[in-house]
């Protein structure tokens, strides 16, 4: 398995490519902001072919860079329904702050072929198994991108903005909610095998085995309810 990625100049958004190997068709995961001439270099260097974009959520600094490299294959994205809107609309949904740093900056159209990431199934795509886990808290539409162990490569998990190394994701954002944020954590990231390997969306990649013994959100969830007397 070939897994690649960089981040992006601005926020350091991760893009990543996943694929069986070099010369392969490839998966591009959350193209983030002016991160098209990059990605063709490592497209180039490895000699991959996108056969599809995955977005992990609709946040513009994953989303950003979507369209163009849609545009220039002929190829779907992908996005958890509940995070459609932002790809219709980015705007709406950045708050004042960013609203106004983007204002006049972006021209936006959705690609023309956008499919849904549906929860609990496996996407088949160049040659790749990536099971899709809904995991809302940082949007409503955030999900897991997680593949299989392959050879000697570990089982690998996609996170987005859900889990980063030593922290989690903001979900005090339009759309966030830290109670679903926590539901998350202890349905669909605790229960990873430890030796899984963590790509995330911002920040250095990670194992969850490291995250169970080391981050503070997920040994508070991991601790044992205190017991209760009669």
């Amino acid at each position: 398995m070939l897994v690649a990625g960089f981040p992006a100049a601005m926020f350091g958004t991760n893009c990543y490519v996943v694929a069986t190997g070099p010369g392969q068709e490839c998966v591009v995961v959350d193209p983030g902001i002016d991160v098209v001439d990059q990605l063709d270099q490592l497209l180039a260097e490895h000699h991959l072919q996108p056969v599809a974009v995955a977005l992990t959520h609709g946040h513009l600094d994953h989303t950003f860079s979507v369209t163009p490299v849609c545009g220039a294959r002929g190829i779907p994205a992908y996005i958890h329904s509940a995070d459609r809107d932002r790809l219709a609309d980015p705007m709406a949904t950045l708050g004042p702050q960013l609203t106004e740093m983007f204002a006049g900056r972006l021209t936006w159209t959705e690609p023309d072929d956008v499919r849904e990431l549906v929860d609990h199934t496996v996407l088949n795509l160049a040659g790749l198994d990536i099971t899709i886990e809904h995991a809302p808290g940082h949007t409503q539409g955030s999900v897991l991108l997680s593949l299989p162990a392959r050879g000697d490569v570990p089982p690998l998990c996609l996170s987005g903005d859900v889990l980063f190394a030593g922290s989690i994701g903001r979900t005090d954002l339009i759309g966030g909610d830290f109670a679903a944020m926590q539901q998350s954590l202890r349905t669909k990231i605790l229960p990873l095998a430890d030796d899984t390997v963590v790509l995330p969306g911002h920040g250095p990649q990670t194992t969850i085995g490291q995250e169970r013994a080391t981050n503070p959100y997920l040994r508070e969830l991991s601790q044992p309810a205190p017991s209760r007397g009669m």
